[in-house]
């Protein structure tokens, strides 16, 4: 499955929290492509990338709670 990462709507987002999220939840990303990413999603710019379907409603949920806007592209 395919996610696009919009936002980060947290007043004091935890940088670190999102990196070792993205990298845990996604196939084929680095620790350092995940703070890549990470940045880049703070900057205001969306991100994509894909996660295993058999993980996806628990991803989702830790997206939720880092207060991460995401879309899901078929």
């Amino acid at each position: 499955m395919k996610i696009n990462l919009l936002s980060c709507d947290a007043p004091r987002p935890d940088k670190r929290a999102i990196a070792k999220c993205i990298a845990e939840i996604s196939i084929n990303v680095s620790a350092s492509l995940a703070n890549e990413l990470t940045d880049i999603l703070l900057e205001g710019d969306p991100v994509d990338f894909e996660i295993d379907d058999k993980n996806s409603s628990s991803a989702l949920r830790d997206l939720r709670k880092l207060s991460i806007d995401y879309e899901i592209v078929e």
